[in-house]
């Protein structure tokens, strides 16, 4: 199907696509190859390492959070990764959620990003059901913004209170201590199930030697204050010894190994196919330009299995797109917006990636439908928002989309966002933006998050900017219009980046088209490992 467009439209996103790859293998040295080697010299593996090591070999490491805090924290040299890598993996075929702190960023010290992303990453596994790892090598808070991660709601205490929870709830916790685990950080590998610390490499105390020293005047070294020997010997505070990092991991392999088979939520599974039509061709069929149209169908075709997509109200509300579908052999419900210039029956112009009250309405009474059948819902978001006007606020415009929000919102069966370009306003809302707890939400490099667009941001900014110049008294030239403008126009463009919304986790991570396959599959069977207790209601609904 290539043509000069198309190939356009691959070289473009081949090129993001490059960039994308090239900015994660610089975030995945950490805090870079120097501190690598001194982690080695120490006998010690990298967080990378660590969990490569325990992984099924013939499994990917699907990771969550890569680019967080990426460009944030420059003044203190950045934090990569938030100096904790994370995501799911297969242990023994069991698939669970690992948490690894890295060393080689700041000693492993927590940065506001970095307990945003334990939170996740502890999210994940509770609203799953998963069992959860911990590889532990820390030094406890990033001091000088201990008031941005301290004391709040969100902040560091809130990991503990998850332990908790998530051991009443029996899901699974196994912490290894694989280097340092100081002060308040000490709580998270006690309050899991069972824990592991390594013999001379690792330690973990409420309060280091120096401190120690400080405070009551004693003589002791960091190793017999809590060492591998004290805790497992003589305070108890830990379970197993290790003789390094290998046999540490070798141990959390034969524990994960005797957990007993889960109930499941009873999503429907078939045996998967590829699609038919082939999926490379999406980076020919998304336009370079994101105000050009396409054909969404086209890129649905390309994500399903066997190519099979069974829409739902086919030639009603067009400018969003719902049908059944399977992805890797999982039955799913997919919403998403239609980015082509679609002309009524009426003769009337709906122009892409909007939402009309018909497209709302029938939106709405397909996720009731999935909710009733059981099936997951998958939303790919390109969207610049609901239709405006008088035409569109007499027809009910807002009472169609508080009906799409209501039925979305109060979902029980699990929800995927994949944000494939714009996802601009109360669209990203309606489209299951992050606010509404879907089980993952990831972007292509293609992706735009704002409350609207550059353009028209800038044009909107710009009249209130000249406004407040007129108030005063002044005048306001072309040359001064247009550099207002470039500026506005500069810091949104930075602003509703992926790597933005990235490095702030209101994303999971940014992913290649081609992997999107296999972050569904595997995010339907972790929601699998979580039945459904509650009765779906969409709540009041005006009619």
């Amino acid at each position: 199907m290539a043509n000069l467009n198309f190939n356009k439209n691959d070289d473009k996103i081949r090129l993001l696509i490059s960039d994308m790859k090239r900015k994660h293998s610089i975030i995945s040295l950490g805090g870079g190859k120097q501190k690598i080697t001194k982690q080695h010299e120490k006998g010690k593996l990298t967080a990378r390492e660590r969990i490569n090591y325990l992984k099924d070999s013939d499994s990917k490491f699907l990771e969550i959070g890569s680019f967080a805090g990426y460009k944030m924290y420059e003044e203190y040299g950045g934090c990569p990764s938030g100096g904790v890598v994370g995501g799911l993996i297969y242990i023994g075929g069991k698939l669970c959620v690992v948490v690894a702190n890295d060393a080689t960023v700041k000693a492993g010290s927590w940065f506001p990003i970095t307990a945003k992303k334990n939170l996740r990453l502890q999210e994940i596994s509770l609203e799953n059901k998963l069992p959860i790892i911990y590889l532990v090598d820390s030094a406890g808070v990033f001091l000088p913004m201990q008031d941005e991660i301290f004391a709040d709601k969100e902040h560091f205490g809130r990991i503990f209170r998850n332990n908790a929870k998530m051991s009443s709830l029996g899901i699974n916790q196994i912490s290894a201590i694989m280097g340092s685990c100081v002060a308040g950080g000490a709580y998270l590998p006690i309050m899991s199930d069972e824990s592991i610390i390594v013999n001379k490499t690792a330690n973990i105390f409420l309060a280091g030697s120096y401190l120690v020293k400080a405070a009551i005047g004693e003589d002791i070294d960091n190793e017999e204050l809590g060492g591998a020997t004290t805790h497992c010997e003589i305070s108890g505070v830990t379970d197993y010894k290790a003789k390094n990092d290998k046999d540490a991991l070798d141990k959390i392999k034969s524990l994960i190994d005797k957990i007993g088979n889960y109930n499941n939520a009873g999503f429907d599974r078939t045996s998967p196919i590829k699609p038919k039509k082939n999926e490379r061709e999406i980076y020919g069929i998304l336009p370079r330009e994101r105000t050009m149209p396409y054909d969404m169908k086209e890129i649905i075709y390309r994500l399903v299995d066997n190519s099979k997509f069974e829409e739902y109200k086919e030639n009603y509300g067009k400018s969003v797109i719902c049908g059944y579908s399977r992805i890797d052999g999982w039955a799913v419900g997919i919403v998403a917006n239609q980015r082509e210039i679609i002309k009524t029956k009426k003769g009337e112009v709906q122009f892409g990636g909007v939402i009309y009250s018909d497209s709302a309405d029938k939106s709405a009474r397909f996720i009731a439908n999935c909710n009733q059948k059981k099936i997951p819902l998958v939303f790919l978001q390109d969207v610049t928002g609901f239709m405006v006007g008088s035409k569109s606020e007499h027809g009910g415009i807002i009472k169609d989309g508080a009906k799409m929000v209501n039925t979305m919102s109060n979902s029980v069966v699990p929800k995927f966002t994949i944000i494939i370009g714009n996802s601009y306003g109360a669209g990203n809302y309606a489209m299951c933006g992050k606010a509404y707890d879907p089980r993952l939400i990831l972007a292509w490099p293609t992706a735009k998050l704002g409350v609207m667009g550059g353009e028209q941001a800038a044009k909107v900014l710009l009249q209130i900017e000249k406004s407040k110049i007129k108030a005063n008294g002044e005048k306001i030239d072309t040359n001064k219009e247009k550099s207002i403008l470039n500026s506005i126009k500069e810091k949104y463009e930075i602003q509703t980046s992926p790597y933005y919304a990235a490095s702030r986790l209101w994303v999971d991570n940014i992913i290649d088209p081609l992997e999107t396959r296999e972050f569904i599959s595997i995010g339907i069977e972790a929601a699998n490992h979580s039945p459904i207790k509650e009765r779906y209601n969409p709540g009041v609904i005006q009619t």
